[in-house]
């Protein structure tokens, strides 16, 4: 019996059960005010609704690169989005014509031409520790 509880406890001790972490980089941040918000998702329904986003995160814009790790998500796949809400209204201000007045990004570094981008085009895998860059578009 004794010789099965050493097995187990063996067998288990190699298995990790800590969430990978995700680091990433935002560059080209242009104005040092404000916040920058990022929407994590998980499935391609609704993405970009940030009702939809399974976590959010916010970071204080200090210096023109900034830099988050992210622990808490499980292994997976995921895509996130993110804006620089310059103005700190917690709002994405766009123009009237729907062209955005603030600084955003997505995961991959997609870049959109004419329309928002998909979630599969944005959509990465997390199974281990991976850290990402950003650009942020002007």
């Amino acid at each position: 019996m004794n010789y099965l509880l050493i097995c187990f406890i063996l067998l288990t001790s190699n298995v990790s059960y800590e969430n990978p972490e995700l680091t990433i980089q935002i560059e080209n941040i242009g104005i040092l005010e404000g916040r920058i918000r990022i929407g994590v998702f998980n499935k391609g329904e609704n993405f970009l609704k940030r009702e939809a986003a399974i976590k959010h995160y916010y970071i204080t814009v200090k210096s023109s690169t900034e830099i988050i790790k992210i622990n808490d998500l499980p292994k997976g796949d995921y895509a996130f989005s993110m804006f620089h809400d310059e103005n700190s209204d917690d709002e994405f201000n766009l123009n009237f014509l729907g062209i955005p007045k603030e600084p955003y990004g997505f995961s991959n570094n997609v870049k959109p031409k004419f329309s928002a981008p998909s979630y599969e085009s944005c959509k990465f895998s997390l199974a281990e520790d991976r850290t990402v860059e950003v650009t942020l578009s002007n």
